[in-house]
Parts: structure tokens; sequence; C-alpha cells
């Protein structure tokens, strides 16, 4: 198995300057991977999201326009990386959100993390969403995200009969706490 990983710019960003992801001390976890391009991610509250969330908070039916446009204000807006990725088979990318980006910039990636296969081919792309009261102008190499090189262990399917009785059982959430 090629043990081969890293990452390249993609073709049609290739001689604008564009850095490879990198990490930021010897001990970080993440690449961080930065903006291709300048692109603004509008605020939630710019975008009709007030009306949405005072028709639902007032108890008023929604009909068909307005779940449209509850969908359109909550996408999350893609930001071009100009950067493709490659790994081995058993491992994966995972794309985490920076925590300067919550905590100084208002943007969070609404699905929690990405999940960049290692068969994917493609330009990495992040979603973001603006939650402050202001549009973010993100920048040209401003820092986006990060990238962690994860390996992958594959499961075995199969259906089997009985599983093994455990200490903990069948129990759910919160089982394993008093």
């Amino acid at each position: 198995m090629n043990r081969v990983r890293g990452f390249e710019v993609v073709k049609k960003y290739e001689g604008q300057g564009l850095t490879l992801p990198r990490r930021q001390t010897l001990a970080s976890a993440g690449y961080d991977i930065e903006a291709a391009r300048d692109i603004t991610i509008p605020s939630i509250w710019s975008l009709n999201f007030v009306r949405i969330f005072r028709l639902i908070r007032n108890g008023h039916d929604l009909i068909g326009s307005d779940f449209l446009q509850a969908e359109e204000v909550l996408k999350p807006i893609l930001v071009p990386t100009g950067i493709k990725a490659y790994m081995p088979e058993d491992e994966v990318l995972i794309l985490a959100n920076r925590s300067s980006n919550t905590f100084k910039r208002n943007l969070s990636l609404p699905n929690g993390i990405g999940v960049i296969d290692s068969d994917y081919r493609g330009e990495i792309l992040v979603g973001l969403q603006n939650s402050g009261d202001a549009d973010y102008v993100i920048q040209p190499a401003d820092r986006i995200a990060q990238l962690m090189v994860v390996p992958v262990v594959q499961a075995q399917v199969k259906m089997v009969d009985q599983l093994d009785e455990t200490q903990r059982g069948a129990g759910g959430f919160g089982s394993t706490g008093k």
C-alpha cells in the first residue's frame, strides 16, 4: 500500500501563491488550511433569520416559502481553499474549525467536522456559517480551518446471532454515570 500523503494546489489556482496546509508548531495536531480568495460570510442576522425566528417563536404556521427562506439563511457558505489532498486508503482527513474562528470571528462549521476520504480528489472546500452581528470578509491566506490525518480502522460487516454480554449491557445515554 502506498504510504504517501500530502497536499497540492488545484490546477486553477497554480501560480497564485497559495500556501499548502502546514502545522504551526511541532506539536500541532492539525494542518492549518487557508482561503484561496476573498469571500464574504454573511451574518445570519442580516439574512432574514430574525423574521423566521419570530414566526417560529410566536407559533405561526410556516409555509413553503418560509422553509425555503430558513434553509437559505442557514446554509453554510463554501470557502474555496485551492488545495487537494492525497493519502493512503487507511487514512482520512478530518476538517475541524479553528478555535479562533468561533471566539474571534463568530464563524463555525455547521456540520461540526468534515470528513475527507482518501479517494476524494477534488478541491477542499470549508463550509462556514457566521453567527455574528456583521458580515465577515475572509481574505486570501486567512487560516480558516485545520486538517488532521487520522487512521481508519475498517469494521467487519456481517450478521451475528448474539453479542457477548458486557458490564454495561444495553444501557444508553447516561447509563454509566450516577
